[in-house]
């Protein structure tokens, strides 16, 4: 099957990239990714490794399915304004930790993803496959390749040294907090257990927001995609704001799948929200049992942080 896109307007920066190729897409690292007949791009399987559909929450006959279940039921009642507040003063002052991106990379070896009913691979190897299938149909744009390889760096709250944050503060899918919980939201029966579901304040459309107000003005469920944004921002990254959109917005499903939420973009938003479709199917369907040789891509990857980050970070 060929996995679309959602269509938006013509941008100079956003193009496909068509590249004269075989049937399959073996990239440096030796992944290898199917080539799609209709775009000559990378095309999305039907079925991930365990044999279910990409983002299959309701195979209740599948173990691994009810304990994301149960994630999204723990996410969704303790996922609140003051609870996010919270979180962000306290990680906001990056005193964890200092190491470079690759040495973070190398620490995700040691973090699972309980909320991801598609993947139970080093997240080493989710990162690396997202990047390199991103950096065949896209050359050009090295400032992507890079922002695939980091954008799920912020995993590493779950390990002891950062605090050893639970699960469901730390993965599964993201959504603003401090007004309405969408329909959209996976599972969003459990929001009903949420404080702020009935507080007057938070509980209607826009909530403490006001339409339009962007959404760098608005706090989201706290998680990996958050630090990740803190810890670059704050760091100095030169990635252009499309690669901090995408960090921090690449699990806000309910946006950039569902359609909801657009009320508090604003036109920065909405640009940036055209790359991150971009890298969304790659970022859900390269996910794949075979590895890429980290050994092999390292060089490239290393030369992309050295451009965009300092030799080391604040964590």
């Amino acid at each position: 099957m060929t996995i679309l896109v959602e269509p938006f307007a013509s941008d100079s920066r956003v193009e496909e990239k068509k590249v004269e190729r075989d049937d399959e897409l073996v990239l440096d690292g030796g992944f290898v990714v199917p080539k799609s007949k209709e775009t000559d791009g990378f095309d999305a399987p039907d079925i991930n490794f365990l044999g279910h559909s990409f983002r299959d929450y309701e195979n209740d006959a599948n173990e691994r399915q009810q304990s994301v279940e149960e994630f999204y039921r723990m996410q969704h009642i303790n996922q609140t304004y003051d609870f996010v507040k919270k979180m962000r003063e306290e990680y906001g002052k990056l005193n964890k930790m200092e190491m470079s991106i690759w040495e973070c990379c190398e620490l995700l070896n040691n973090v699972v993803d309980e909320s991801d009913p598609d993947l139970d691979e080093p997240q080493i190897q989710h990162l690396l496959q997202t990047a390199e299938a991103i950096r065949r149909d896209y050359p050009d744009e090295d400032w992507l390749h890079l922002t695939a390889l980091i954008h799920d760096l912020g995993k590493v709250l779950l390990l002891p040294e950062f605090g050893g944050l639970p699960q469901w503060a730390v993965v599964g899918d993201t959504f603003p907090v401090g007004c309405t919980f969408d329909s959209a939201n996976i599972h969003h029966k459990y929001f009903k257990e949420n404080p702020d579901n009935n507080n007057s304040k938070y509980n209607t459309k826009n909530g403490v927001y006001k339409e339009g107000c962007g959404l760098d003005n608005v706090l989201m469920s706290w998680g990996h995609d958050d630090y990740m944004y803190l810890v670059a921002k704050e760091n100095g990254t030169t990635l252009p704001h499309a690669g901090l959109f995408i960090i921090r917005y690449h699990s806000f499903y309910p946006l950039h799948k569902a359609g909801t939420y657009t009320h508090l973009m604003n036109d920065e938003d909405r640009e940036d929200l055209k790359w991150l479709h971009v890298f969304n199917k790659y970022d859900l369907y390269s996910k794949s049992k075979v590895h890429v040789d980290v050994e092999q891509v390292k060089p490239y990857y290393i030369s992309l942080i050295n451009k965009y980050f300092p030799a080391k970070l604040n964590w």
